[in-house]
């Protein structure tokens, strides 16, 4: 079996973007901690944290609006760290897309071009290829105003774009679009960025956004990056007790270290005993209390004469359509446990008020230290 790749090793010659040692501060404030990343070319990073993690920060000072404190960053080989903007090669959609109100569809595409003084006719062309690209061909001769939020997210795209740049960047580009639209956009996004092979540095605070979209995240925290991986790398096997809570639900039960063995540690939570990864658990005794992170999908609704984890009595029912989420009333328990149960039978099986018992339906869960 061939070993799968460390997703945070990276060879400097397939790099497009390189940060080294990054650091800002706004006055006292340390944005920044000497953040250092490697992007891959035609790859979609994303940058995932919550407010004032940084992340935004970190974008621009890619795209050259900011200059570092300390620090180097280089694009495709070449060091940046000085040079301005409209001279990095770089695409950028922001979070209000900027566009302006006074030009046509087809001059917010073509604005770019003009600043590079390109040939008309070679702009009129990859206008009109750019805007083929996101759909809004026979649109060129609107205002922005005569535009749907997710037409304009679209023209935002096509110029920055257009100008063929070999790092895109991306700052929230959907969080103003409702939740359906902003799906679709991202499907469109993502095959739009494969066709093009463009690499994509992409910022967000929603986990679930980071994780459909991404070829690998980098979770931010306080200034720093906390996790670098894939998807299920920061989803199945987080690096921290910030990575386990920050991306996705996920319940958190007080349990028993039993024995180390490894690469491996066995915790006891309840009749259950839990296999869990031994890194998060150095330095731990046997016999000390740990914290048992579990996504709401690997629990399950077992029968009276089971082996369970806990038992309790369900109090909530959301009905999700393609699932249902039991929220479940433990006592020894600081929060409800949620359980995600596939299917609708949920809603008449389990009423509220019912009594059951918690298991284990994989061994997909990770411990820490208890806080």
């Amino acid at each position: 079996m061939s070993k799968r790749a460390d997703p945070e090793k990276v060879d400097p010659a397939v790099a497009a973007v390189r940060l080294d040692g990054i650091t800002k501060r706004f006055g006292e404030v340390v944005a920044l901690h000497e953040v250092s990343l490697q992007v891959r070319r035609g790859e979609l990073m994303t940058l995932l944290g919550p407010s004032g993690c940084g992340k935004t920060t970190l974008l621009n000072l890619i795209a050259g609006f900011l200059a570092p404190d300390a620090g180097e960053i280089a694009i495709d080989g070449a060091r940046v760290t000085e040079l301005p903007t409209y001279r990095r090669e770089i695409g950028m959609v922001f979070q209000n897309y900027a566009l302006f109100p006074h030009m046509s569809v087809a001059s917010n595409v073509g604005y770019g071009l003009r600043a590079r003084r390109v040939a008309k006719g070679e702009i009129a062309r990859r206008v009109a290829a750019a805007l083929d690209l996101v759909k809004l061909t026979g649109l060129e001769d609107r205002k922005p105003r005569q535009l749907s939020g997710g037409q304009q997210q679209r023209v935002a795209l096509a110029r920055a774009l257009v100008v063929r740049p070999k790092v895109l960047l991306l700052d929230e580009p959907f969080s103003a679009l409702d939740r359906n639209l902003r799906g679709a956009m991202q499907v469109e996004l993502r095959e739009i960025q494969r066709k093009l092979d463009v690499t994509t540095i992409f910022v967000t605070h929603d986990q679930s956004e980071a994780l459909s979209l991404s070829d690998r995240i980098a979770v931010m925290a306080e200034g720093r990056i906390r996790q670098l991986g894939t998807s299920d790398d920061v989803y199945r096997r987080p690096a921290d007790r910030f990575v386990a809570s920050f991306v996705g639900d996920v319940n958190v039960l007080r349990a028993r270290l039993e024995r180390r063995n490894g690469a491996t540690a066995t915790v006891a939570l309840g009749a259950a005993r839990v296999v869990v990864p031994n890194g998060p658990l150095e330095g731990a005794a046997s016999g000390a209390a740990v914290d048992l992170f579990v996504r709401p999908e690997d629990l399950r609704v077992v029968e009276d004469d089971a082996p369970t984890i806990r038992r309790g009595v369900v109090a909530a029912q959301i009905y999700q359509g393609g699932h249902v989420d039991l929220y479940v009333e433990i006592p020894d328990a600081a929060t409800r446990v949620l359980l995600r149960i596939p299917g609708h039978a949920a809603m008449t099986r389990w009423p509220l008020g019912t009594r059951i018992g918690i298991g284990l339906a994989t061994n997909e869960a990770v411990a820490f230290p208890a806080a």
